[in-house]
């Protein structure tokens, strides 16, 4: 559909809780492909409607071979006391790492684009993008969250280890 432009902290848009979505028709449609084209234009992995200017409660998470999990009015309704420390980024805080403690499994309530109800459970890094997208669904940056920024050093290092 469209590439559309991601919008970069302080924007105040990413900044606010989003509405939840009501209205499930053509256009929800085309917001979630404009969310998808622009997220693997930008080569990200997860995006929310927030960061291309819909304030709306609308998230795709690239599940690689399982497909594009589409996320509407997510709720998270269960997270395990399992916690673990990862490196994080956003395409809305550009050039800035950190890593983020986050549940390793958690349960989730959301629509699809039909507005049916749907419930999943997911672990490890699906859990942690979710997560991620949900915090920006409400305005919530992983910069906000992050344990510790890590230095540019210390990135180069990571992706050599990896």
């Amino acid at each position: 559909m469209a590439i559309k432009k991601i919008l970069t902290d302080p924007d105040p848009t990413i900044r606010k809780k989003a509405a939840r979505v009501t209205t499930f028709d053509a256009t929800l449609t085309r917001i979630i492909q404009d969310i998808e084209d622009t997220m693997y234009d930008a080569g990200g992995q997860a995006l929310s409607a927030p960061q291309i200017g819909i304030s709306q409660q609308i998230a795709i998470v690239d599940m690689e071979q399982d497909g594009i999990l589409q996320l509407i009015n997510p709720v998270v309704t269960a997270e395990s006391e399992t916690k673990t420390t990862e490196l994080e980024g956003c395409l809305s805080v550009p050039n800035r790492f950190g890593e983020v403690t986050r549940s390793q499994m958690i349960t989730v309530k959301s629509q699809d684009i039909h507005g049916r109800e749907i419930e999943l459970t997911a672990y490890d890094d699906i859990a942690r993008m979710i997560l991620h997208e949900i915090d920006n669904l409400n305005g919530v940056l992983f910069t906000d969250k992050m344990d510790r920024e890590i230095t540019e050093a210390e990135l180069e290092a990571y992706y050599e280890n990896e």
